[in-house]
C-alpha cells in the first residue's frame, strides 16, 4: 500500500523535484531499503512494516535498544551462529520490495476476537514471501529454543531463497515463551489459515513443505507425524516433505514423510548422534530420507553462508520438488 501525501505536502515535493520524479519521491519513504548500518528502531519503524514490525525481531517483550544496529543483531540470536548481515538484510529489503509493489506480506494468524480472548495470540503471525502464483507452499518455522524466534537468521533468509526458486514461502512468527506445544499449535494454526486462503494466496495445497530449524525443526517433524488436527488444527494432509536442521527431535510417528536432514560436525545442542539415530528409524520405516553432516560448523548455522554447509536450503528445496504432487 502507498502513503498518501497530504495536499501541502504534495505541492511541497513538486516544488522540490521535478515531474518525472515526483512520483518516485512520493513512495520512497515507504520502500527505501535497509542497510546494516540501519538501526533496529528504524527497522521495526519502517512504513513496509507499519503494524508489525516487532514481530520481526526474535524477542515478544524484551525491551528494544532503539540505536542497536541491525549489523549487530547476532547478539539477539544467542543459540545461533554465522549469523550473515548481507543475507539477513537481502531478505528483509525483499520484504520492503514486494510492500512496494502492492504485495500483501504479513498475515494475522489470529482473528480479533482469538486474540482479545488470549493476548498471547497478538505475538503471532506469518509472513510471506510469493513465487509463481499457484506453485506449492513452505511454511518456515526458526529456531529459538522457544524463548525466541530467529526468523531473520533461519527464517527470511530461507523463504527468500525458496521464493528465488518459484515456489511460495511463509515465515511464522510463533508465541515464544510458552513451550513448544503452544508453538506447534501456532504452526498448525498456520496450515490451516494457508489452506484457507489458498485461492487468495494464490498457492496450491498440493505437496506443501515444512521447514524448521532446532525448535522449529521439532515443530515442524511433530506436525509431519501426527498432523495438525493433534495440535488444534483442522484435518489436512500431512507436508510432502519434512526439512530439519539440527534438532535432537527423538519423537516418531506411526507414518513419516520424506525427511531431509542437516547438522553441524560440532554441534553441542543437537549432536549429530541423535539425528543420526532417528534418520535410522525412518529408513527402517521406509521413509526417504537424505542426511547431511557439516564439517567445522556448529550448531544454529542458518544459511550456512560461508560454512561448508552453505548451499544446503537449495538441495532442500530440490528434495521436496521431487515429492509427488
Amino acid at each position: 500500500m502507498t502513503t498518501r501525501l497530504s495536499r501541502r505536502e504534495w505541492l511541497a515535493t513538486a516544488a522540490l523535484c521535478s515531474a518525472s520524479t515526483q512520483a518516485s519521491a512520493e513512495t520512497a519513504p515507504r520502500h527505501q531499503p535497509l542497510t546494516g548500518d540501519a538501526t533496529l528502531g528504524q527497522l521495526v519503524s519502517h512504513p513496509a512494516f507499519t503494524g508489525f514490525g516487532r514481530r520481526i525481531l526474535p524477542w515478544d517483550d524484551r525491551a528494544l535498544d532503539e540505536s542497536a544496529r541491525l549489523s549487530s543483531i547476532a547478539s539477539l540470536l544467542p543459540y545461533h551462529t554465522q549469523v550473515d548481515i548481507p543475507s539477513t538484510v537481502a531478505a528483509l529489503n525483499r520484504l520492503i520490495e514486494d510492500a512496494g509493489r502492492g504485495r500483501q506480506i504479513f498475515y494475522e494468524l489470529y482473528d480479533d476476537e482469538e486474540r482479545r480472548v488470549d493476548p498471547s495470540k497478538l505475538h503471532a503471525g506469518l509472513f510471506f514471501l510469493r513465487g509463481t502464483p499457484g506453485a506449492p507452499f513452505a511454511i518456515i518455522a526458526p529456531g529459538g529454543g522457544f524463548a525466541y524466534v530467529g526468523s531473520v537468521h533461519e527464517g527470511f533468509p530461507y523463504a527468500a531463497e525458496i521464493s528465488r526458486a518459484g515456489l511460495n514461502a511463509f515465515v511464522l512468527k510463533y508465541r515464544a515463551g510458552m513451550g513448544g506445544e503452544t508453538a506447534t499449535r501456532d504452526l498448525a494454526a498456520a496450515i490451516g489459515f494457508v489452506f484457507r486462503n489458498a485461492p487468495v494466496l494464490q498457492v496450491d495445497t498440493r505437496a506443501y513443505s515444512l521447514w524448521g530449524s532446532s525448535a522449529g525443526a521439532r515443530m515442524a517433524a511433530f506436525i509431519g507425524s501426527h498432523g495438525a488436527a493433534r495440535f488444534g488444527g483442522p484435518e489436512l494432509p500431512r507436508p510432502a516433505a519434512a526439512i530439519m536442521a539440527y534438532t535432537a527431535h527423538a519423537d516418531v510417528g506411526a507414518v513419516e514423510p520424506p525427511t531431509f536432514a542437516v547438522v553441524g560436525a560440532h554441534d553441542g545442542i543437537a549432536p549429530p548422534a541423535s539425528m543420526e539415530r532417528r534418520i535410522a528409524i525412518l529408513r527402517s520405516m521406509g521413509a526417504e530420507t537424505e542426511y547431511r553432516v557439516y564439517p567445522d560448523v556448529a550448531h544454529g548455522f542458518g544459511p550456512g553462508i560461508g560454512t561448508s554447509a552453505e548451499g544446503w536450503i537449495g538441495e532442500g528445496i530440490r528434495f521436496w520438488q521431487r515429492q509427488p504432487r
